[in-house]
């Protein structure tokens, strides 16, 4: 279920190259939206009463879907609120995000997320999915009541930033999955492995002489979530993959039938652990970057399908947090206003990536993941789009963030695409 503001806006954007492969449109077209439906595709449309916006030269797609998102809301406000956090996401093409549940308190209750999804029915700029945790406190140690929280509208369950160690334990969490008939997300992490490592365990890491978290810390546990998932039938969603081994777990899996989803961030499509060199905490993240072979992995399972879904992890923090020492620093970067032009530019431009794959990616691909209703550009469909300007370049600045906190990997950069207009849920949400 998704909680946010609604709206009924009424525009023609004239002339723009409508772009949605799932639909079958690839043409040069007007669309019309009428209290915030789209009611006509066409050319010479009229508009009556309507505002135009030239579309010329400009790609209108669906609306992005972010199915990973950190609010930091309740507890961390100072790093991001449901406000900042989706007018940030409006800035980058969203149309609707899923939140994670490890706030302060933890999303464990029908309390705390129905408190939440009021706060979001009033302030949320795009509508806003929140998961709630599997365990209690994200403890590990005991399943939350997933049927009352399914019941008050979680959107699905998660322990993001902390593994389900407990192979018992993730079993019966399955088994109640389907009973609530919604899907587990999972963070897969063998923590002996991962413990006290600061950056992907390899080469980079030995030069540096920082601890190494290796990429067998997640693959083995994709091995086992996997395993359980085909053991009790049930589906499951993989978070934020880094390693190779885990997209080939994820697609043996798949091919034997495994109803299971996978999703990659923009920083580990762009990124490797040589960023680290720059001893920049901005690059530090949990899955951390890793080697060249993994990031050409993670685009190959982006490009064949194995992996459905862009997801940016956009995880705020608090300035006096990042400015420390690398190994002193937290695990996070944000991303929801800076992953299609990051993507764009170090993916598309160089011929990695088609366009219409990636903005398949980053929208109807994340809502398939869990269940939701895919933007589409169609008669008859909610008008969630995004307008975006390919020729458009722009340098990343702190100053342009609506987010509260500006930990990106990309402050400084010159990336190229541009936000020109986000449509959420029928209502205009940004214009830039």
């Amino acid at each position: 279920m998704l909680f946010g503001k609604q709206g009924r806006d009424d525009l023609v954007i004239r002339g723009a190259h409508v772009l949605d492969t799932a639909a079958g449109v690839d043409a040069v077209l007007d669309v019309r939206v009428d209290g915030g439906t789209i009611v006509q595709l066409g050319t010479n449309l009229e508009t009556n009463a309507h505002r135009v916006v030239d579309g010329q030269g400009l790609v209108l797609a669906p609306a992005f879907v972010d199915p990973h998102v950190h609010l930091r809301t309740p507890g961390r406000e100072d790093e991001e609120t449901i406000a900042s956090g989706t007018a940030a996401a409006a800035a980058g093409g969203y149309c609707a995000i899923l939140a994670m549940p490890n706030t302060e308190p933890v999303v464990d209750s029908a309390a705390v997320l129905g408190s939440l999804a009021e706060t979001a029915q009033a302030e949320a700029d795009v509508p806003v999915g929140f998961l709630a945790a599997i365990t209690r406190n994200q403890g590990g140690a005991e399943l939350t009541e997933m049927a009352e929280l399914a019941s008050a509208g979680a959107a699905a369950f998660t322990d993001d930033g902390q593994p389900v160690v407990a192979p018992g334990l993730m079993r019966r969490a399955l088994q109640y999955g389907a009973v609530t008939r919604r899907r587990l997300a999972l963070h897969c992490e063998e923590p002996t492995l991962s413990k006290g490592g600061q950056m992907h365990e390899g080469a980079v890491s030995a030069e540096l002489g920082f601890e190494g978290y290796p990429s067998v810390a997640e693959s083995l546990m994709v091995e086992r979530d996997l395993a359980l998932a085909a053991y009790e039938r049930q589906p499951l969603h993989l978070l934020h993959l880094s390693a190779r081994e885990s997209v080939e777990a994820l697609s043996r899996a798949q091919v034997a039938g495994v109803v299971a989803t996978g999703e990659v961030t923009p920083h580990h499509l762009c990124l490797t652990d040589e960023a680290v060199r720059s001893l920049d905490p901005n690059v530090k993240m949990n899955p951390p970057l890793r080697a060249e072979e993994d990031r050409q992995a993670l685009i190959a399972g982006l490009r064949d399908g194995t992996i459905g879904a862009v997801a940016t992890d956009h995880a705020p923090h608090a300035r006096h947090e990042k400015e420390v020492p690398f190994e002193a620093a937290p695990f996070g970067v944000t991303g929801l206003e800076t992953a299609f032009s990051a993507l764009y530019t170090h993916l598309v431009e160089p011929g990695l990536l088609k366009l219409e794959t990636l903005l398949e990616r980053m929208s109807a691909g994340p809502a398939r993941a869990y269940g939701l209703d895919a933007p589409r550009i169609a008669v008859g469909a909610p008008a969630n789009l995004v307008l975006l300007d390919l020729k458009a370049s722009r340098r990343v600045s702190e100053s342009d963030f609506r987010s509260r906190s500006a930990n990106s990997w990309l402050l400084g950069q010159t990336v190229k695409g541009k936000v020109r207009l986000t449509i959420a849920a029928g209502r205009v949400a940004f214009e830039g």
